[in-house]
């Protein structure tokens, strides 16, 4: 069930569009969909009216916003259910780098090389992650 926050959009009202670019969703005539006035863009109710998805997107998730009663906020579950297998592929390849890593056999200088290696590999696999969730 979802939170008590959100409210149930209304397809005869207008909203505030969600993309900040101070336009109007409009209602579309015999469909479940809004039009912006300013940016054009085409927006889908979703989930028993409770969510409201952008059709044509640059982004590589669909961006799915909900109604507060005052202002549009993103939903956020959906990234997060999108990005577990992706999450789950960066932390198994860190694993891996990291037993090449320390199943080798120990000497001085190559052993802190590899060290160092896995630790960069690492922050790079959590930059990435860090850069996707925030999208």
């Amino acid at each position: 069930m979802r939170s008590r926050r959100n409210h149930k959009i209304d397809l005869q009202a207008e909203y505030p569009c969600p993309c900040r670019r101070r336009g109007r969703l409009v209602p579309i005539t015999l469909t479940e969909a809004f039009g912006c006035d300013r940016c054009q863009q085409i927006f889908v109710v979703k989930e028993s009216g409770h969510l409201l998805e952008q059709l044509s997107t640059h982004y590589p998730y669909k961006r799915v916003w909900y109604w507060t009663g005052q202002q549009w906020r993103l939903d956020r579950s959906r990234l997060s259910r999108q990005m577990l297998p992706m999450v789950l592929v960066l932390v198994c390849v860190g694993l891996f780098v990291l037993l090449l890593a320390v199943l080798e056999p120990p000497t001085t200088m190559a052993m802190a090389l590899r060290l160092l290696m896995v630790a960069a590999v690492l922050l790079l696999f959590v930059g990435v992650f860090w850069l996707a969730y925030r999208r």
